[in-house]
């Protein structure tokens, strides 16, 4: 079958990025907030709640522009705020802490708003996603899933999910807390098909190996030790940043929230 090639991944720069959200004027989120993400890497971020993480996502959406410093986007060399917004936000795949599922088919809900692909790379996408155990068999593809996908468990739902993601053949994927409002045993499955998806490749346009830029807000520890790259924010500012090992034997910001469990 055709296989879409995957687009090369963006490498991100935040320089001295600073930021309050319209309705708040006088709360600064972020402060001078400078971090590198280099293509095709997978990168966890963590910290305390309200440190800012949400922030960085809504950035990067273009929900928002920098009050302050600028946000660098490559290959296309240019600032994020003044590229085009609907197409930047074509090079996302995005996946929140709560799926959005409509009353339409198993395979209309995986395919809604993704642009069109052949049969064969749609069903080579949803394995990825982990979704074979129910997609074809469990539920059928023409099965209507009810207000919400209701006929699907929340596991189930976030896998729909992710396979949405990953049909646009995104330059930057982005999970938000993926997992979190998932309970156990469902959270084991789904983790297990986003480490996958964070160590596995998409063939590129010249048949080198490439993957997504991959950035997670994260609190299961799998996630984060499986990441290159972990950025410790706090009080809106990289506090920290390195591999779990590393950060460990620093003992300092992340290390207290390891031995806290609040990671």
């Amino acid at each position: 079958p055709h296989v879409t090639a995957a687009p090369a991944p963006v490498n991100i720069t935040f320089k001295n990025v600073q930021f309050t959200y319209p309705h708040r004027p006088g709360a600064q989120i972020l402060s001078g907030l400078s971090f590198e993400i280099e293509a095709g890497k997978t990168v966890a971020l963590v910290g305390p709640s309200g440190g800012g993480k949400s922030t960085v996502f809504a950035l990067l959406q273009r929900f928002y522009d920098p009050t302050g410093g600028e946000i660098l986007v490559e290959p296309a060399q240019a600032q994020l705020e003044d590229m085009n917004v609907a197409w930047w936000r074509s090079q996302i795949g995005f996946v929140a802490q709560e799926p959005v599922l409509f009353d339409l088919t198993l395979e209309e809900n995986v395919r809604y708003g993704a642009p069109p692909i052949d049969r064969p790379e749609m069903l080579s996408i949803c394995a990825r996603a982990g979704m074979n155990d129910f997609a074809g068999n469990k539920v059928a593809w023409d099965a209507g899933l009810g207000p919400r996908g209701g006929l699907l468990s929340g596991g189930q739902k976030q896998r729909v999910a992710i396979a949405r993601a990953l049909m646009r053949h995104p330059r930057l994927l982005m999970l938000d807390e993926a997992t979190s409002a998932l309970d156990s045993a469902s959270e084991g499955v789904v983790q297990k098909a986003i480490d996958e998806l964070t160590t596995a490749r998409q063939s590129s346009a010249d048949g080198t190996a490439a993957k997504p830029t991959t950035l997670i807000i994260a609190h299961r520890l799998s996630t984060i030790t499986n990441a290159d790259l972990i950025l410790v924010i706090a009080g809106g500012r990289l506090v920290e940043q390195g591999t779990h090992s590393e950060l460990l034997a620093k003992e300092g910001v992340y290390y207290d929230l390891y031995q806290k469990g609040s990671l």
